[in-house]
């Protein structure tokens, strides 16, 4: 699977509420870089995606998909279930040996 199509596979995992397919796609040292956090692991990413963010009832609408070699950036919006969005996002992700093995995030 190439970045672009891991990257779009990763949306869909969350927004499927999909966690062992989530799983599947990261690294096992995969770093999630937030605003608000860093989350250290596959494992505690995962946990954390399914028990403790804030809303789980939510849409990636993805507006753009840019690839650099094994780079992937991807602009897109967050938006809740009635689709009111509730935050923009730039998401850069490190691909290393066909899987996510980090996420920076970048919100607006």
């Amino acid at each position: 699977m190439n970045a672009e199509d891991l990257a779009r596979a990763y949306y869909d995992a969350i927004d499927d509420g999909d966690y062992d397919r989530l799983a599947e796609l990261l690294a096992p040292e995969f770093t999630h870089y937030r605003p608000d956090r860093t989350l250290d692991g596959r494992g505690e990413f995962v946990r954390f995606m399914r028990e403790e963010r804030p809303m789980t009832d939510t849409d990636h609408d993805v507006g753009g998909v840019y690839t650099k070699g094994d780079g992937v950036a991807v602009q897109g919006c967050l938006r809740d279930a009635a689709g009111e969005e509730l935050f923009a996002f730039v998401d850069v992700f490190t691909v290393e040996d066909g899987a996510l093995a980090a996420l920076e995030t970048y919100t607006k």
